[in-house]
């Protein structure tokens, strides 16, 4: 018998409650919890929690208000400047990582589709992970801070263009119009997001900033139309979330939304994890066990040192290439997205998608670790690492 909404959200919370507390008495992060706890009490563990589909479209809601808060803390000039830099940076070693998984995944009897597929999903590096473990008050408007989010964010426009492809292999055919809406649809969407907040939000939130209520519902109202504004033009709700941020950015309530938007982004959050730990079939785990470990320590190993000599390369100082090599050590959601397009599509099987899936918890898992212990973030497990 299917659990209800609200036993599904009891057993999820309460699990993750008690899991939570575990991992803090074992000084773990809280992340491993979460997705331990989706793998115990999910559809391939003991079966208490089965609406998956459902709990993984709440769990999108997280990353779009983690996205958006971001943009919040991002001021619109600081963060052209970085886009403008990040650009080789970003591009060079996306190449480098897909083809390193292309190259393991083909020696271990891929296809040469899945190959490429499970090539293109090791581009990425975790907006989530990157972000969470990033301390906002610290470095958000710092150098560090803004580097790693023009990174991740041109990274995030490269996974479009790759599930562009992917929707248009469906077909048989790659759709050039796709390509050229998207192209056609960012700067538009760009020019409509900044005149509506010039002449529309700031002057209603100038007149009404006394009601506490009313900005929280205008800001959650403008990251939810921005990101399905996003979505209708071809681009991804995660792009139009963090361009309502950015939009935001320059009024002088800003930093009052973000700080009372993070409760609701964490309450996403947790679910998004949640549902990572319990989509995956453990049943596969024998037949991509080893690839998905090789795969997973080639990423860990050979990202951070790409990412040292290619940010090195732009005049950067070493200690802040390794810092952000390392936070960007791992895959991402998008290469998760990618992993159940691609097998929804039949373009790769399961087997494919469950390597990918299980070198993103890997990869997730032994970052969070390496920057937990060696950098600062807001859940370090010493006072000296510990950072809001």
């Amino acid at each position: 018998m299917e659990a209800s909404l609200t036993s599904s959200f009891f057993m999820i919370f309460s699990g993750a409650a008690v899991l939570a507390s575990i991992a803090l008495y074992t000084r773990q992060p809280l992340l491993i919890a979460y997705i331990a706890l989706g793998a115990i009490i999910g559809p391939y563990g003991t079966g208490w929690v089965t609406d998956l589909k459902l709990l993984a479209e709440i769990a999108e809601f997280g990353i779009i208000f983690l996205l958006f808060l971001l943009g919040l803390d991002m001021q619109p000039k600081s963060l052209l400047s970085t886009l403008k830099k990040a650009t080789v940076v970003a591009l060079a070693s996306s190449l480098a990582f897909a083809a390193i998984g292309f190259g393991l995944a083909y020696s271990f009897g891929f296809t040469q589709i899945e190959s490429l597929v499970i090539g293109a999903a090791m581009m990425f590096s975790s907006t989530i992970i990157g972000i969470k473990l990033l301390p906002t008050t610290a470095l958000h408007h710092r150098h560090t801070g803004e580097l790693m989010v023009g990174l991740l964010l041109l990274q995030d426009l490269i996974a479009i263009f790759v599930l562009l492809i992917l929707f248009s292999m469906s077909k048989g055919e790659f759709s050039f119009t796709s390509l050229l809406r998207t192209l056609i649809a960012l700067p538009i969407l760009v020019l409509f997001a900044f005149a509506t907040v010039r002449y529309a939000l700031l002057p209603m939130l100038r007149r009404f900033d006394r009601f506490h209520e009313y900005i929280f519902l205008l800001a959650i109202g403008w990251c939810l139309g921005m990101s399905e504004a996003a979505h209708s033009l071809g681009l991804s709700a995660e792009v139009g979330a963090f361009l309502a941020g950015i939009t935001l950015a320059t009024s002088p309530i800003s930093q009052y939304i973000a700080i009372n938007l993070k409760p609701l982004r964490d309450f996403f959050l947790i679910l998004f994890f949640f549902s990572l730990g319990a989509r995956f079939d453990l049943g596969l785990l024998g037949d991509i066990l080893i690839p998905a470990i090789l795969l997973a320590t080639l990423m860990l190993t050979l990202k951070p040192i790409i990412f040292r000599y290619l940010i090195h390369g732009m005049s950067e100082t070493k200690k802040l290439s390794w810092d952000l090599g390392f936070r960007l050590g791992q895959i991402s959601e998008f290469s998760l997205l990618i992993a159940y397009v691609a097998v929804d599509m039949v373009l790769i099987g399961r087997e494919a998608s469950h390597l990918i899936q299980a070198t993103a918890i890997i990869s997730f898992i032994a970052s969070s670790y390496i920057v937990v212990l060696n950098y600062p973030t807001p859940i370090g497990i010493s006072d000296k690492l510990r950072r809001d």
